[in-house]
């Protein structure tokens, strides 16, 4: 049993194959994938993707590296949807959070104004779209985990994920102690990540979820450069050599911190 909290199955680097990809990663052992979204433009897409395999999730939200071509009205768009989606039994129960929605200080042009600006309007709203309807958030923190703390200590949510976390280990204190789970993948194979690799191997068991971020950051094995989710079991098994754990404790453990911080998912 394991879970992706993170994968982007709807990405044109499957080439239309998305449901395969899916069921491959069944084959391996996976038994959940998130699917979040990063635009208004793939809502419905995420949504359908996760309506077609039980073993899909989706969240909607707008990633920062897309708050350039996107508008006030998006958000509008945003709420609307989810509360569609909260009172729609059918479609509504593999919604599962706010996301991929954060900050993004890493490419040059969104730290400078007045994209700067309007990453952390879109943000912050989103985040207020959470708190008004009970839901976690996926959280993207490339390089902005003080500013996206700052935020979430100001607007409360219920909880998320920090993911593709690469922050310090007191940052990774902050985000615990706001009701946050870190997410960890692919980066943690390469043995020169070696903060990833001791947060991974000393933050507690239970505030770890894996993720692929599919197609995105390919585990070191991978030399196609395209990640997929059935690479997630033999990323667990990088998590349960760095932990000296058998590998079934970091199935169970790290699924069951998935399901508990992305309550929906149990249905």
């Amino acid at each position: 049993m394991w879970i992706d909290t993170h994968c982007h199955l709807d990405a044109s680097e499957f080439l239309g194959d998305s449901l395969a990809v899916a069921d491959a990663a069944v084959d391996k052992g996976v038994t959940g994938i998130v699917i979040p979204s990063v635009h208004k433009n793939n809502f419905d897409h995420v949504a359908n993707l996760a309506q077609q395999r039980n073993t899909c999730f989706f969240a909607l939200g707008i990633h920062p590296m897309y708050v350039p071509t996107s508008d006030e009205k998006d958000l509008t768009l945003l709420r609307k949807t989810v509360a569609s989606l909260m009172d729609d039994e059918q479609r509504g129960q593999r919604f599962v959070a706010i996301g991929e929605i954060g900050l993004d200080y890493f490419v040059p042009a969104l730290t400078q104004s007045p994209l700067r600006e309007k990453q952390e309007f879109f943000y912050t709203e989103q985040l207020k779209i959470a708190r008004d309807f009970g839901l976690p958030v996926l959280l993207h923190v490339r390089r902005s985990q003080d500013m996206i703390l700052k935020h979430l200590r100001r607007i409360k949510v219920v909880g998320g994920i920090a993911h593709a976390f690469n922050g310090s280990a007191q940052q990774a204190g902050h985000f615990i102690d706001l009701g946050f789970k870190l997410g960890f993948g692919g980066a943690m194979t390469y043995t020169r990540a070696l903060q990833i690799r001791r947060l991974a191997t000393d933050l507690p068991l239970d505030v770890i979820v894996l993720e692929t971020d599919a197609p995105d950051i390919p585990p070191s094995w991978d030399s196609r450069g395209i990640n997929r989710p059935a690479e997630l079991p033999r990323i667990g098994t990088v998590l349960a050599e760095l932990r000296q754990r058998d590998l079934s404790e970091i199935a169970i453990g790290t699924s069951n911190n998935a399901k508990a911080v992305l309550p929906r998912m149990n249905g």
